[in-house]
């Protein structure tokens, strides 16, 4: 696994690195050596947070972990990220070719808890609603409205769908479908 490692408001000291060099080795069962993982490491209002993407083939696997110790954030983000494996196993296998993931080697790993595989997704609700054109703005002001996470629009700018949506310490974030 090639691994990316940056820091905003911290210094990647020689220990960091190898403690994310070390943990994220475990993925390395899951993953071939083409896979893509990109760490960061910030200090946020006191909070140790470590932000991980690990990208395989068509698998985009993505956890945010927040605590005082940035070696505890390291170690939770890895399991964080075992757990979603584990817990979505028959998808995952069934969605990626035998060459960009280790199917096998992800049945074979004992786990320590007792995780439940979801088998299929309920949709407990359907909403039908018309798309208008507006700006961003508009649509978060939208979505604040209506008290939701997310809205869906038509950017009235480039006529695309667009998707946005809360994000944590009340930032928002925008999706630009292609």
């Amino acid at each position: 696994m090639k691994i990316t490692m940056s820091g905003k408001q911290i210094e990647l000291t020689p220990a960091l690195k190898a403690r994310i060099e070390e943990r994220f080795e475990r993925l390395d069962r899951y993953f071939h050596k083409e896979t893509e993982a990109t760490v960061t490491l910030s200090v946020q209002r006191e909070k140790q947070v470590v932000e991980a993407t690990v990208q395989s083939g068509g698998l985009l696997v993505r956890v945010e972990e927040a605590t005082d110790d940035m070696y505890v954030s390291i170690d939770t983000a890895v399991d964080v990220l075992e757990r979603q494996l584990r817990k979505h196993k028959t998808r995952i296998e069934k969605k990626l070719k035998k060459d960009t993931f280790d199917a096998a080697a992800l049945a074979s790993i004992p786990f320590p808890e007792n995780i439940e595989e979801e088998t299929e997704f309920k949709i407990a609700r359907t909403k039908r609603f018309t798309v208008k054109p507006m700006s961003v703005e508009e649509a978060i002001l939208q979505m604040e409205l209506l008290g939701h996470q997310f809205f869906v629009f038509t950017n009235a700018e480039t006529g695309d769908s667009n998707v946005v949506y809360k994000r944590k310490q009340n930032t928002y974030g925008l999706i630009e479908l292609e």
